[in-house]
Parts: C-alpha cells; structure tokens; sequence
C-alpha cells in the first residue's frame, strides 16, 4: 500500500513539474520570428499583445536558395537547335530590363566617415515578411569600458541571428532593439547578424531605420516592395519579329491600301494590325495582316487601344491610314536606337519634311521632350501601361503624351521620314474629322477634372 502511494505521489509530481515546465516556456520565452503581433481589447486602457502564428506563405525566417530541383527547368520545352541562340537574346533583353528598371545600378552605398555609426545610406530593399539582414552595420569608436548601439524601425521587428547565450541583446523581435558589449569586435560581429522582418504585407511602401550611438543618430530608410516579375519580349533574329505596324482606319480605305502597298514593297513579311471603325468596314486584303472590325465611329484612341493590345513583338510603329512608306524608310533605324538605348520608350520621326515635337509645361514643374509627329516607334509594355484614352474620339494626340508626362522618355529623331499621301477627305470623313464645340468642351472638361489641370494652353 505505501508503494502504491509512494508511485503515484511521483507520478503526480513528475506532472507537476512537466506543466510548470510547458507554461514558463509559454509565459517566459520571448516570441520566435515566426510570431505577428498584433493588438486587442480596444476596452481596456492597456494593450494586449496576441500572439499568432504566421498566416500565409510570406514569411521564411531562414531563408534558402531558390532550387528548381524538384521541377522541370523552363528550358527543357526550347528545342535543343534553338536554345543557345535563345539564351544570348534572353540575356540581353534581361540586361536592357536591369537598366530600364534601374536595377543594374542597385548598389550598396556605406557611409562610414562622417560620424561613429556605419550604415547604408541609400537604404537597402526586403520583401515583405521576410527576414533580411540589414547590410553594412558597424560602429567605429574609442576604447570605452561599454560599447551600446540602439536601431529602432516602425513597420517591423529587428533581432539577431543566432543569438548565443551571454551576448548582451535587449529586444528581440521588437521595433526597438539594443545591442552592448565591452568589446567592439563582438558588438560589431552582432551588428552584422542583425535583421529586419517587416509586419505588413504591402507590395510597395517604406519604413525608417533609427539608428544611434550616444549623441549620433543616423536615419536609413527600408525600401518594401514585392519583387516584379520581368516581362521580355524574343526580339527574334530580325525586324519582322521585333516590330509591329499599327493602323487606325476611318473610310478612308483608298489611303489604307496605298499605304499598305508601300509598306509591302520595302517589308514583306512584317506583321500589320489594323483597327477599323468604319460606318460600312470593308475588307482589308493581304498576308501577314490582321484586320479588327470595331463598332462604328468609336474614335481614334480607342482603336489604337485595341491594336496595341494585339502586339506580341517588342516593338510597335504607328502609322496614320494616309501615309505612305518612302524609298529611304527604314524601320531599322528606329529599332538600332531603342536597342542602343534601352531607357527610351517613344522615338519619333518626320512626316515628310515636318518634324513636329513639343514641350509639355505643368504647373508644379517642366520636362524637356514630351511629344513627337504622330509618326513613332514606341516600346510596347511601357505605352501599354499609359495607353490610350478612349474617351477622346476624334482630335487627340497631345492627350497621349499628357497622361505618359513623366512615365515615358520620349526623343525625336531627325532622318527617320516617312511620307503623307495627298489630302482627298470626302464631307462625311470632315464631319467626323472636325469635332463640334460640345466635342471641345467635353473634352476640356474631361481633361480639367483627368488630369488636375487649373488651365490648358495649346
């Protein structure tokens, strides 16, 4: 009997001491990186911190390589006769990505001298919640009996990787967290373990890094921003893969066909769209062209809508129904450019001998080279982000380069010439043509609210 009593007497203890254990662990333990606070009772005059677990697929706190290992690679379906000659294009156009992004340029910057604290002064970037080390923290000081540095950030937690017993961090996993050590080494060695895991998901926003040392205090802001996915377009092995002619046609069928004549005699086999909101459509004839029937009379800007959204090629030239390609029009030319400067989105030519481009002047500031002749190459993923406004019908080409002031870079180019056909608009093509004063003042009225405007001068 004093056996029996004697096993469940230990038995009842070794329990005891297994749930003190579990509910100090729980009580005690600062939280893991893999905790999102968040506040509750809104009641009460003090805030709760809740802790939950991670939700979604966002945070990686011990982040690996990405592997393809347990995949098939994206080149396994590239013929094997094509793959290297497709690998250079690839590379290229990636190269030309870097640079449009600003991407190729992406270094780290430290600033070192000015005062005791070492930090990168551009900032650096982190994807949402996850875990990044913030680069380049140092501290450069006198001997002192105690080294102590403070980072605190808003829209985060910091911590320190690995932390070891007797290394002296006071805030894990919190906005605020100190670091101190008799030895500098040591002190810095921490620094360069310490991390930043943003709270929020936000595919694009901010925070700022507070970072001090006695009386210095240096500010370094944290880009957050979800990494975007390239868009490349196969430039192909020559022009007919790289560009695509547009046309918009109204009637004027006559004109259309000159011009496609033209346009067959120097480029037989590139690729022509035509968007056609013709009272009466006829058909377009010819190889190689792809012809998109419109509801009538839906206007100017909504058919180039609809014909740059059919481009598969890297580039697009626009082209008016009543031009006419001339002996020394050379789409290459344009292509050589944007190719050679891959920061362009719109480069312009002349009709005939006129080589019209303007200079857009905003209030709140000016731009040098905003608009070109109606006669362009244009890079076709940067316009299709601007596109076109299909609420202007008939008289509206300014109004493109309004809406892309300050998203596009646009040049204008002389010797790259293309012709125009003689004028033969019949009374039905002129009273489309020509809007009504209700036309204008609709349209000034669409631009004052659109745009923000106080005032248009043209």
């Amino acid at each position: 009997m004093n056996g029996s009593r004697k096993i469940v007497l230990i038995l009842i203890l070794f329990t005891v001491i297994l749930l003190a254990l579990f509910y100090s662990d729980f009580i005690w333990s600062k939280p893991s990186a893999h905790i999102v606070r968040t506040s509750s009772y809104s009641n009460s005059s003090k805030t709760a911190n809740i802790l939950k677990p991670n939700i979604g697929p966002f945070r990686n706190d011990n982040p690996t390589p990405c592997s393809c290992q347990k995949t098939d690679p994206a080149n396994k379906y590239v013929s094997k006769d094509e793959l290297e000659e497709m690998q250079k294009r690839r590379a290229e156009e990636f190269r030309q990505h870097q640079i449009r992004t600003g991407r190729e340029n992406d270094v780290l910057i430290l600033a070192p001298a000015n005062t005791p604290l070492q930090y990168p002064i551009k900032g650096f970037r982190v994807t949402p919640m996850n875990k990044t080390r913030i680069p380049g923290l140092a501290l450069q000081a006198e001997a002192r009996p105690v080294y102590k540095v403070t980072l605190r950030v808003q829209k985060g937690l910091l911590s320190v990787l690995d932390e070891q017993f007797g290394e002296l961090v006071d805030g894990q996993n919190e906005k605020e967290l100190s670091i101190s050590s008799s030895s500098l080494k040591q002190l810095n060695e921490l620094l360069s373990r310490l991390t930043y895991t943003s709270t929020v998901y936000h595919i694009k926003t901010q925070d700022l890094a507070y970072f001090s040392f006695d009386n210095h205090e240096v500010i370094f802001p944290i880009e957050i921003r979800r990494l975007s996915v390239p868009v490349l377009f196969d430039p192909g092995k020559d022009v007919n893969s790289q560009v695509t002619v547009l046309i918009k046609v109204f009637l004027r069928y006559k004109e259309l066909n000159v011009l496609i004549q033209s346009i067959r005699s120097l480029y037989p086999k590139i690729k022509i769209i035509v968007a056609d909101d013709s009272l009466e459509p006829e058909k377009v004839k010819g190889e190689n062209i792809e012809h998109y029937i419109m509801p009538p009379a839906q206007g100017w800007f909504a058919g180039r809508n609809l014909a740059l959204s059919q481009v598969t090629t890297k580039y697009f030239l626009w082209v008016d129904d009543d031009f006419v390609f001339l002996e020394n029009t050379n789409i290459e030319s344009f292509v050589k450019i944007m190719e050679a400067n891959p920061e362009l989105d719109v480069v312009g030519g002349q009709v005939e001998s006129n080589q019209f481009s303007f200079r857009l002047e905003y209030e709140e500031g000016s731009s040098d080279e905003d608009g070109v002749v109606n006669y362009f190459m244009g890079r076709t993923e940067a316009v299709r982000k601007v596109g076109f406004d299909p609420f202007l019908k008939r008289v509206a080409h300014t109004e493109f380069f309004i809406d892309a002031l300050g998203d596009l870079l646009v040049v204008t180019c002389k010797d790259l010439k293309i012709g125009h056909q003689k004028h033969s608009n019949t009374n039905k093509y002129s009273s489309y043509r020509h809007p009504s004063k209700s036309d204008s003042n609709a349209k000034m009225t669409h631009h004052f609210f659109k745009n923000h405007l106080k005032c248009i001068k043209y």
